[in-house]
């Protein structure tokens, strides 16, 4: 039996963002009629190396097609010349649970979270959004921003960064790609003065101020993706309308992970899953100086619908390259 193997150059030429933010939505739209099979992601820590192994299976029922995800986050990668996420992605066949296709999914988890970050501000964020705040400049902060970029007519972005270098690199690098000026920031409470927030580093310590927070700020929360980390002062969860993508995998390890635990929040100061505004089943923001939170910890079923995507393009382009497995 043949299996297709597609590297990261092949994934990059057959996926693009806005393909991947279609996918994505639809992909929370089941989740929200409860039209999947998703098991809270499973980690494996490894203390001594500063880093954790991910498994994260998932199954769409409407597309009738499964997979699972293995993914490493190592913080001190980059000190040794390698990413500090790399994926990789088996797509099965649910008539025989044979695999489909292996790929890699570094590049595919940059995207497909940066179409969620695209989707849920898309369905949070007040519609006259114009200036947009990050908090951090590695690859998903770029994909960030071209997400949000396809969905909102920005004028300005704040960018900070703790090693300015880097929030340089990525000025010089994005501002053509956004079609409006980026500004480099020398704080962080600067670039919270904006209408989309969104936060992108591994902290494990608050490093956003409720008091920063202006009424009718919309907050991707994106860096925090395991337990322990947060990024956002607990009480400004308390005074949003927090929008989780899964509410038992964000319980242990998304943005809330940490002030549930603490007793600092209740699972009552949690609106509802993304997937369920989406399907209309629960609203969103409900007027424009509601301040609303996305809390993304990261979806199997992102990866499954945008891997298909992938797999179908590469069967129709015949690309890739078909190993014998069995």
């Amino acid at each position: 039996m043949d299996v297709l193997w597609l590297n990261q150059n092949d994934v990059r030429s057959l996926l693009n963002l806005s393909d991947a933010m279609d996918a994505v939505e639809k992909a929370f739209e089941q989740h929200g009629r409860k039209k999947v099979q998703m098991p809270p992601k499973s980690y494996l820590y490894f203390e001594a190396h500063n880093g954790d192994l991910r498994t994260m299976p998932a199954y769409l029922e409407e597309q009738d097609v499964a997979g699972v995800k293995i993914v490493n986050v190592h913080p001190d990668n980059r000190q040794k010349g390698l990413p500090t996420v790399m994926a990789l992605f088996v797509l099965n066949s649910t008539e025989t649970g044979a695999p489909l296709a292996v790929m890699d999914a570094s590049y595919l988890t940059d995207i497909r979270t940066g179409a969620a970050g695209g989707i849920a501000a898309k369905h949070l964020a007040r519609p006259d959004s114009h200036i947009l705040g990050l908090v951090g400049s590695g690859n998903q902060a770029r994909t960030q921003l071209v997400a949000i970029a396809n969905v909102f007519d920005l004028e300005e972005v704040k960018v900070y960064s703790a090693h300015k270098e880097s929030a340089e690199q990525f000025k010089q690098e994005m501002e053509c790609k956004a079609d409006c000026t980026i500004e480099v920031c020398s704080s962080i409470e600067e670039v919270c003065d904006c209408d989309i927030l969104v936060t992108v580093t591994p902290v494990r310590t608050p490093i956003v101020k409720s008091k920063w927070i202006k009424p009718g700020t919309h907050i991707n929360a994106i860096g925090a993706d395991a337990a322990g980390k947060e990024e956002l002062e607990a009480s400004i969860l308390l005074q949003s309308r927090v929008v989780v993508d899964d509410m038992a995998q964000a319980s242990h390890s998304g943005e809330v992970n940490v002030p549930l635990s603490e007793g600092l929040i209740t699972v009552d100061n949690i609106c509802c899953e993304i997937g369920e505004v989406i399907a209309g089943l629960e609203p969103g923001r409900l007027n424009e100086s509601d301040i609303t939170i996305f809390d993304s910890t990261g979806l199997a079923i992102q990866d499954v619908a945008t891997a298909l995507l992938v797999y179908n393009a590469a069967k129709e382009k015949g690309m890739g390259k078909k190993l014998q497995m069995f």
